[in-house]
């Protein structure tokens, strides 16, 4: 994990930078779902494309995008093989069969298709929320877009901040994690290995100090903020006041049509069979 980026904000001089930080995450959940209403090879290409333009439009370097998705490499490789192995297509020859492993067409085409849309809804989700959103700006758009909540009384600010602060830390404790790791490393400890059971049992000299640094961390944060006479929402004022603008509504449009055009491939996929459909 050395080296994650997901979390970290990357500052630049881009549309994305400029939008209202309201206005993505409503296009980042909308985002997310339109990911999962891809069925066909061709509503994954578009996927991927509108993938590509997002990071060229918000100008951040692909080598520090392609980091965000570094630490699911393994998650990414057992879900496809999982897909690979466990498909079953009636009516169909197998492409590869050996003893009790059945490999077939759909199940590749599965797997690729897991593979797109975990790698465009990471890259996505971290563009639209993190490496072009602010801390205070994340925060800022949570606690505006959840305020009719206020009503009933649910706190709010507090929740936004809390998600804020959890998802600014990611990088930090992945930092902590690997200077502990290298620190026992100096020590002699192994992490690489014996069995399963005994490379499992190493971490837990690594574990331990990661939740007491974790510990002292959330300690000191909750210190200065006291120390800043921070009370939580009630009565505080803003220094940048959040306005919609009209790119705010533009790109609105564009993730619009590019849901439109998601559910049109998929109805004429669905009906001339285009390629393969999940």
């Amino acid at each position: 994990m050395k080296g994650f980026a997901f979390g970290q904000y990357y500052p630049a001089d881009s549309v994305m930078h400029r939008l209202d930080p309201r206005m993505k995450v409503i296009i980042a959940l909308v985002y997310i779902v339109t990911a999962f209403l891809c069925k066909n090879f061709f509503s994954f290409i578009l996927l991927l494309a509108a993938t590509l333009s997002l990071i060229l439009i918000s100008k951040i370097p692909v080598k520090i995008v392609l980091r965000s998705i570094r630490a699911l490499i393994f998650i990414m490789a057992f879900t496809a093989v999982l897909n690979i192995f466990w498909f079953v297509e009636k009516d169909a020859t197998p492409l590869f069969q050996w003893r009790f492993i059945t490999i077939y067409t759909g199940g590749l085409f599965n797997a690729l298709f897991i593979l797109i849309r975990i790698t465009c809804m990471v890259i996505g989700t971290g563009i639209f929320l993190t490496y072009t959103t602010s801390p205070i700006a994340l925060t800022d758009a949570i606690e505006s877009l959840l305020r009719p909540l206020a009503k009933i009384k649910i706190p709010v600010h507090e929740f936004a901040m809390m998600m804020t602060i959890a998802l600014r830390f990611i990088p930090t404790i992945v930092e902590e994690t690997d200077k502990i790791m290298s620190a026992q490393k100096a020590r002699g400890a192994d992490f690489t290995t014996g069995s399963l059971a005994s490379r499992a049992k190493a971490l837990i000299p690594v574990i331990i100090p990661l939740f007491a640094s974790a510990f002292r961390r959330a300690g000191e944060l909750a210190t200065a903020m006291e120390c800043r006479c921070y009370h939580g929402g009630e009565g505080r004022t803003k220094l940048r006041i959040l306005k919609y603008h009209a790119r705010d509504f533009l790109m609105l449009f564009v993730i619009s049509l590019f849901v439109g055009a998601i559910i049109v491939i998929n109805v004429f996929g669905a009906k001339y069979g285009w390629v393969y459909t999940m």
